[in-house]
């Protein structure tokens, strides 16, 4: 039996689930988040660093942006390497937005501190989670913590505990569809104590693979190497690391990576992944538990924040004037601007990394590509638009 009854339960605290929970709370709307690892896990998660455009207003709106415009990094462009020569793609002059650079586990940090002031519920380290009853008037969230079972009630539930969370797999299989590609690559990621050698991020294609120098502050670098998805980083010493760098950012004299101590690495395979609907009943699906995207388009983060605002809006318009249009059609709405960025994605990450496979014919039609890309003002407005980040209420025509 449930002990009590909440408005909206949310599985995972990640960036999709806090700041769903903080939207309700500034629209009056009563949640509970429910995480299966400790506080200090979900802080101390490195992953994304790019921050679209509305991804930003979104911070800024809703009181999340103090820090941010404290500590981030502004860019109004970014770099793309060709054959050792840079060239840059300037985002203010083709579409007036820009992008910040500050780590996702910073978001996350934020929007814990915040909904902890507010009086918010986490449970951090549930076990056993369950979803039941997303069919029905009053579906239940159900965990272990303190060696006892706990279940409350629910008007929804709001996924956004993953790609490995329980959620997706709640939704019946003959209802759930799924759509999927897998990457013959992976990246190779490190995360150095030394100034980035670029105040803007930079795109490398080369014939060695495909590699890219970002950052997270003005003193730590991150940068990545492709590399095979199953590939054993023990065999990647910090001196081989480097020199691949070095081939691959740097490509001549004139310019070199900075080098410092790497304090951390690891390999991460890569896969374009759509999960269909991103509603079934009660259930709602956000964030990395319905999609996942290559990150060469600095996406995964900005697309959750895009779910969870539309379904805090929906939520907010069930709840104040009755209205269920929203709900209806929030899988529909999120879907349309979730396929245009799979796009993007998928064509940043054929166009840069290099493909096994490749004929002579695809690798010059690969650099004919990154040219015109990097020479046409019209291919440049194209890429710096959907790099800034398509509107957040990019939906249904």
């Amino acid at each position: 039996m449930a002990e009590r009854r909440v408005q909206v339960g949310i599985v995972g605290a990640g960036p999709a689930g806090l700041l769903l929970s903080h939207l309700l709370h500034l629209a009056g709307i009563s949640s509970v988040v429910v995480e299966a690892k400790s506080r200090a896990h979900i802080e101390g998660r490195i992953r994304a660093g790019v921050l679209e455009q509305g991804t930003v207003d979104v911070l800024r709106d809703t009181g999340m942006g103090a820090r941010m415009d404290r500590e981030g990094l502004l860019h109004h462009g970014t770099i793309l390497k060709v054959a050792g020569e840079a060239r840059r793609i300037d985002f203010q002059d083709l579409v007036g937005k820009s992008v910040m650079v500050y780590g996702q586990h910073e978001v996350v940090k934020d929007l814990v501190a915040a909904r902890l002031e507010a009086g918010g519920e986490i449970v951090f380290e549930a076990s056993q989670a369950r979803i039941d009853g997303v069919d029905g008037d009053a579906p239940t969230l159900s965990w272990c913590a303190d060696g006892a079972r706990r279940t409350i009630a629910c008007d929804f539930v709001a996924g956004c505990d993953g790609f490995h969370g329980i959620s997706r797999s709640a939704l019946p299989a003959d209802v759930l569809r799924v759509y999927e590609r897998v990457y013959p690559f992976g990246w190779l990621g490190i995360l150095a104590r030394t100034p980035p050698a670029s105040e803007e991020l930079i795109y490398a294609h080369h014939d060695r693979g495909f590699a890219l120098l970002s950052m997270r502050s003005p003193e730590i670098s991150r940068l990545y190497l492709q590399c095979p998805p199953d590939e054993d980083i023990a065999g990647w010493t910090d001196a081989r690391i480097w020199e691949e760098l070095q081939v691959r950012l740097a490509g001549g004299e004139e310019w070199r990576l900075d080098e410092g101590e790497i304090v951390q690495k690891g390999v991460t395979a890569m896969r374009s992944f759509v999960a269909e609907p991103m509603r079934h009943g009660r259930l709602f699906l956000a964030g990395d538990a319905a999609h996942i995207v290559p990150p060469t388009g600095a996406k995964g983060m900005n697309l959750a924040v895009g779910d969870v605002r539309v379904l805090a809006r929906a939520l907010e318009s069930y709840y104040s004037r009755g209205r269920e249009e929203a709900l209806a059609a929030y899988s529909d709405t999120c879907l349309r601007r979730i396929w245009a960025v799979q796009r993007f994605s998928w064509w940043m990450t054929q166009m840069l990394h290099t493909f096994d496979d490749a004929s002579p014919f695809d690798r010059r039609r690969q650099l004919a590509e990154l040219d015109y890309v990097t020479t046409s003002r019209a291919a440049m407005i194209t890429l710096a638009e959907n790099y800034v980040g398509l509107p957040m209420d990019w939906g249904p025509a």
